[in-house]
């Protein structure tokens, strides 16, 4: 049995998109509980070469929603990356899975050998479809989730690997 495109891709990344609602959810909690700046979890970084919290939820929502925008050949929505809070972080991942619902398969599936080109900073990539979804979106975007997971995890937030798969 072949698997599509979008198939391999909106579903998985919707299940962690709000799975990643539930940690986020979990970790603003945490920082009630504990009388705790929320700021603290928001700019905390593994290490100091490492973007904060805050960037790596950015960025998780900025590959789906830019991924499958450049996929099915339509223009991402805009987000200001100006999040301060647990609460409005979790708006940007409602945001990203609202987006991500109003794509539908047939703009996403053949798309395999499509050709897939962006900048980054000085960083220019060219890719066809499949490998663009298989080799950078997908990993990127579970780096990014697995980052914010760490982050709270690090700082005590009772989480685990239940909430990251979900259930």
């Amino acid at each position: 049995m072949a698997i599509s495109m979008y198939q391999a891709s909106a579903p998985q990344f919707a299940k962690m998109l709000n799975n990643l609602l539930v940690i986020l959810q979990k970790g603003e909690e945490f920082a009630a509980s504990k009388g705790m700046d929320e700021k603290e979890l928001v700019e905390s970084r593994l290490i100091a070469d490492m973007f904060p919290l805050s960037k790596q939820v950015q960025i998780a929502c900025d590959q789906v929603k830019n991924g499958m925008a450049r996929l099915a050949g339509i223009e991402p929505p805009k987000y200001d990356d100006q999040e301060t809070t647990l609460a409005q972080l979790r708006e940007r991942v409602t945001k990203t899975l609202l987006f991500l619902q109003s794509i539908q398969p047939e703009q996403i599936d053949g798309t395999e050998e499509k050709k897939i080109e962006f900048s980054i900073q000085t960083y220019h990539f060219e890719f066809v479809g499949a490998q663009y979804l298989l080799t950078w979106l997908i990993p990127n975007f579970y780096f990014h989730v697995t980052t914010t997971y760490d982050i709270l995890r690090h700082h005590g937030v009772a989480i685990g690997k239940t909430d990251f798969l979900g259930g």
